[in-house]
């Protein structure tokens, strides 16, 4: 007698991914959002919502509008959703689920990589001076898409990092077709500010293309660069939406770049190990973005100027795309191995002394490329 395969795992929460947009289900709270090209419900309460055999299923209106929904809450398993408007023909979307971790594609191969965590439990253990979190998931099928992380819900200050979801909530547009990067942006003396950078040094008022302040906010970590999306965008709302409607519960965009007043207000900028690979990896897999704004995205990392982390710790010419993230009290780095056959998203945070911190970041880069290069499997030839 054969044995019974091991059923995935159900998470709470999960979102359909289809074309253009996003289908977001939380079966404790019982809420769904809907968010595509076309609108955004905000977060919508439906008390009916039925949980059975890992499934969420129910129906609920908006404006006018209804969702009937079928998402199941196992990771890249397919979900569907039917959109129902008054004097329309339904519109039916299937697409595949989402959950974070996404389950492995193979489990076998996955538990390949689960020395690994072991491995980064020691680097962590041995920072005394900065609680680190790190999460990893293979992107290249070497071991199965597997995920693993050691304090993967640890969660301080995002720092730069979230300028990443700015960046994408301005792609998610453009995929839209609601902007287009060669838009110019009016930037004013009012906007400068100091930090990391290169618009500060340049003379204002001047319209500026998106083209050139997303790739600023990225390959500069640009502050100026970032309030100004922030704007544009609409303000904080829009990417807390995004964050919200893939489900990243440890992350939020609550201040502007190098705003004090708010900091001291208590209004912060939070991330975790965990959501920022699951950006990073439903980028990668074309849930989020098109395969053309993901390239531009990935691209923009990879030029990223402020290398003294995974670059620094990694062999010279490992191809890596990047993104730090810098406080006082922060230090982080996250973003892609590009290793041929290896590919792999990473996230190193950590909280406390910054210098301390940025050792801590190296040490577990390098525990990571040490691992990819050398694992059980075969070796990455350099």
């Amino acid at each position: 007698m054969e044995p019974t395969p091991e059923r995935a795992p159900t998470s709470e929460v999960s979102w359909l991914s289809f074309p253009g947009g996003v289908f977001s289900v939380d079966s404790l709270g019982h809420t769904v959002r809907y968010r595509a090209c076309d609108g955004d419900t905000g977060r919508v309460a439906d008390p009916d919502m039925r949980v059975a055999a890992g499934v969420a299923s129910g129906e609920v209106t908006v404006g006018g509008t209804s969702y009937r929904y079928r998402v199941p809450l196992v990771g890249r398993a397919e979900g569907s959703l039917q959109v129902i408007r008054r004097h329309h023909q339904p519109t039916d979307l299937t697409g595949v689920v989402v959950t974070s971790p996404q389950p492995p594609t193979d489990p076998a191969a996955g538990a390949r990589l689960f020395p690994l965590s072991g491995q980064l439990a020691r680097v962590v253990a041995d920072a005394s001076l900065n609680p680190a979190g790190v999460t990893v998931r293979d992107l290249s099928g070497r071991y199965g898409d597997q995920q693993i992380a050691v304090n993967g819900a640890l969660r301080p200050k995002a720092a730069s990092v979230i300028k990443l979801w700015i960046l994408v909530e301005l792609l998610r547009r453009v995929d839209c077709g609601q902007v287009s990067l060669d838009d110019g942006v009016l930037v004013t003396p009012a906007d400068v500010v100091g930090g990391t950078g290169q618009l500060q040094f340049e003379t204002f008022p001047q319209v500026v293309t998106l083209h050139r302040l997303a790739q600023y906010l990225i390959k500069y970590s640009d502050n100026v660069a970032a309030n100004v999306l922030i704007t544009y965008l609409g303000g904080f709302a829009p990417v807390n939406a995004l964050i919200d409607s893939m489900n990243q519960r440890s992350t939020i965009l609550a201040r502007r770049m190098l705003d004090s007043a708010a900091a001291q207000r208590g209004e912060e900028n939070y991330t975790s190990p965990d959501d920022v690979v699951s950006l990073l990896g439903a980028v990668w897999d074309g849930e989020i973005l098109t395969p053309a704004s993901r390239d531009l995205m990935i691209g923009f990392m990879r030029e990223q100027t402020l290398n003294t982390k995974i670059p620094a710790a990694l062999p010279p010419g490992v191809p890596v795309a990047h993104k730090t993230g810098d406080l006082p009290d922060a230090s982080h780095d996250v973003g892609y191995y590009l290793i041929p056959g290896s590919e792999t998203a990473v996230a190193f945070l950590t909280a406390g002394p910054m210098d301390t911190g940025d050792e801590t970041v190296r040490r577990m880069a390098r525990t990571v490329y040490d691992f990819l290069v050398t694992g059980v499997d075969g070796a990455y030839e350099e």
